[in-house]
């Protein structure tokens, strides 16, 4: 890395110049570039990315995105290297989670203490910065695109103020960047929209780092059935580790799966969860949940086919379908109280990093998610 900029901190920040993984072209390997990350604008920080993870977010979106060159990565943990005009609640040196959904604090849904859908800073989907639609990155004077406003595939890179959370520094960055997108859309989920009572049957579709989040947070409410179904053998022993009861793969079976999960639960899961991404497997999540009080939680996020169907007899006898973004938390008021739960040893983060990896082999990570031998690849950038 290399700043045109001596390092005496009364200077203000110029452009950096740093290693990023870009994306040029859909589905091929990412091509490690030298890229330059512009200051920090009003209400901006600078973040020196330490470790972020791979989300299936950014396979889907790499496989399929037509904005490009990009860089992608969402999941982020870093320190504060410099902040923009008007940021006071961040200072350089802090330790923060990049989020890709902010928290305003002044918008109607930010007041309302009823969504975390901030109408500000909520889910980015241009690649380019909230507030002047511009992009901080360039290679050879020329833009490439941000990806959920955080580009964590990157050396170094900026942030809205309002999609960072401040964290306790004791906290390891490494296991911690998990809880800015997988972990806690899974447990909050569980907590905040299916509100999991002790007692209750679950059934998760999908069992990769969001499902086995939802799996613990069932565990956590004390939900006596926990019926998680994958296609893959090999993970019904993690599923076992966060709380999973009963372990179902779908190929093992010729009757639909719904019939399976009513016989097992005397009618019905009283919550559903699908994990995958598939409107398909959201339409039998619906099937599997009892009648008069089920209630079906779609967290994936759909590659193809998004529209769900569903049979309107369903909805007649009882059962609601509920959708939910970063499972309802609220970033900045909600993460540091998770983060305080991993460091009280009340969460597990740990048993779902299954690969580290330093970030020079990012096309490694890629490879292993997309065949399935990974929960969550933590890619470790150079000091």
């Amino acid at each position: 890395m290399s700043s045109s900029s001596s390092s005496s901190s009364l200077e203000q920040p110029r452009v950096i110049t740093c290693k990023a993984a870009v994306a040029w072209r859909a589905g091929e390997p990412l091509v490690m570039e030298e890229v330059e990350v512009s200051p920090p604008q009003p209400l901006e920080i600078r973040i020196k990315v330490v470790c972020t993870s791979l989300c299936r977010s950014d396979l889907s979106a790499w496989e399929s995105q037509a904005l490009l060159p990009r860089i992608f990565g969402h999941e982020a943990a870093g320190i504060v290297e410099s902040i923009g005009e008007g940021v006071t609640e961040f200072e350089k040196g802090d330790h923060v989670l990049a989020v890709f959904t902010g928290e305003c604090g002044s918008c109607r849904h930010c007041l309302s203490g009823k969504s975390n859908m901030c109408q500000v800073l909520g889910m980015e989907r241009k690649g380019l910065m909230h507030s002047d639609q511009k992009s901080r990155f360039s290679i050879k004077g020329k833009p490439v695109y941000h990806y959920c406003a955080v580009s964590s595939f990157s050396e170094y890179t900026v942030v809205h103020s309002g999609c960072a959370v401040k964290v306790d520094p004791v906290a390891p960055l490494d296991k911690i960047c998990l809880l800015s997108c997988g972990v806690a859309a899974g447990l909050g989920a569980a907590w905040n929209v299916a509100d999991v009572q002790k007692g209750s049957s679950v059934v998760i579709f999908g069992l990769g780092t969001v499902g086995l989040s939802v799996a613990q947070g069932a565990k956590l409410r004390g939900a006596a059935q926990i019926i998680g179904v994958d296609i893959n053998p090999a993970k019904a022993g993690q599923a076992k580790t966060f709380g999973v009861t009963d372990f179902i793969n779908s190929n093992d079976h010729s009757e639909p799966i719904s019939q399976v999960i009513k016989r097992m639960t005397g009618g019905g899961a009283d919550v559903s969860f699908e994990c995958v991404g598939d409107t398909r497997i959201a339409t039998t999540a619906l099937q599997s949940c009892s009648d008069g009080w089920g209630m079906t939680v779609t967290l994936g996020v759909p590659k193809v086919k998004p529209e769900v169907s569903a049979h309107y007899g369903l909805f007649l006898a009882g059962k609601s379908l509920k959708g939910t973004l970063f499972g309802g938390w609220k970033p900045k008021s909600d993460i540091p109280s998770l983060v305080e739960k991993y460091m009280n040893k009340e969460i597990m983060i740990d048993e779902l990093v299954t690969h580290n990896l330093a970030f020079d082999d990012i096309n490694k990570a890629f490879d292993l998610m997309r065949e399935g031998k990974c929960l969550r690849c933590v890619l470790h950038m150079p000091n």
